[in-house]
């Protein structure tokens, strides 16, 4: 964890404007989409999560202990803890550096699918499948990841998932809710495969519950998949998209140098070359270049294609016609 001379903690702010740097530099339009208010359904999964966190300090003792590096990765995830403070320090760096942020009234995830629904990105770059479940119509992973140099970042299209997965959105929400999802709890016994099985087999969640095995497969009291379902076709998103300002704009040298700098200890040298470099960007540059399907040397799942990392170079190319949204 970096820190500045107060105790503070900078990761967040480091790693911030570093990974956006280099998006910006592949020729990418970033646009940061920032978590709202949850939806109530949701509040029961963050008081689980936070319970996970309260039990992970022991954990991850253990897993040191044993040497178990996989039970140490996922333990020290579980121990960050991303606060308000976090968020905001990360939008004032954002707009300091020109980078357009956004704030949504409720999920992130289910803003940046508005978004590319109406055309103004080209993606929606996020760790959360649910962009896919909202309907976002292209998603990226691992654009962002730390790894992202090293894992190629991989481009779902949902008509292509829907199309190899031989279901409509409605049964693709379904099998999503079955799967697993931050609405309600999961049927304890069903897990990914078994949820396309039964949603080939039955077509919705209420003819599996109509026909459902319930003592090898107890449904949970209440179980409110109706509203999970509503959420993700009808989710509270604004949309006025127009309100929004999506351009990128000059970055703020003495802003940029005050903040990251003076107030949180980053090395000047460093701060004033890449704030230079951003100069050099053009505002528009709708040039970057990935793989296309045909093209890719990666392998890929069915009905999905690859987009090769970030900093290297290729030959075979498309060209994004328009920013990526990245929710948060």
């Amino acid at each position: 964890m970096l820190t500045n001379e107060a105790g503070e903690v900078t990761s967040h702010l480091q790693g911030m404007f570093t990974r956006t740097i280099r998006l910006l530099e592949a020729g990418m339009e970033p646009i940061y989409v920032f978590d709202g208010h949850p939806p109530d359904l949701k509040k029961k999964v963050l008081v689980k999560r936070y319970s996970k966190r309260a039990n992970a300090t022991e954990d991850l003792h253990q897993a040191i202990e044993t040497g178990n590096k996989d039970d140490i990765e996922k333990f020290s995830k579980r121990m960050v803890k991303v606060t308000k403070q976090h968020n905001e320090d990360c939008k004032r760096l954002l707009r300091l550096m020109g980078v357009p942020v956004i704030e949504a009234p409720s999920e992130a995830e289910a803003q940046c699918a508005a978004l590319c629904k109406s055309g103004k990105v080209y993606a929606v770059a996020s760790e959360d499948m649910d962009s896919l479940t909202f309907g976002a119509p292209r998603f990226l992973r691992h654009l962002m990841g730390p790894g992202s140099r090293k894992v190629p970042v991989l481009e779902f299209e949902v008509g292509k998932v829907l199309e190899e997965l031989n279901l409509t959105m409605d049964q693709f929400i379904d099998l999503c809710i079955l799967s697993g999802c931050d609405y309600c709890e999961s049927i304890r016994g069903i897990g990914g495969q078994t949820a396309l099985k039964l949603i080939r087999q039955q077509g919705s969640i209420e003819h599996i519950l109509q026909n459902i095995n319930k003592e090898r497969y107890p449904i949970p009291d209440d179980w409110p998949y109706e509203e999970a379902r509503y959420l993700f076709k009808e989710p509270l998103v604004c949309t006025n998209i127009e309100q929004f300002e999506m351009k990128r704009s000059a970055p703020d040298d003495e802003g940029l140098i005050t903040f990251l700098v003076t107030e949180n200890g980053f090395n000047s040298d460093r701060v004033t070359k890449a704030t230079k470099s951003m100069l050099q960007f053009p505002k528009s540059m709708f040039n970057s270049k990935i793989f296309s399907p045909q093209d890719s040397i990666c392998s890929r799942p069915k009905g999905f294609s690859s987009m090769a990392p970030l900093c290297l170079h290729f030959k075979h190319s498309m060209v994004f016609s328009r920013g990526v949204c990245y929710g948060i």
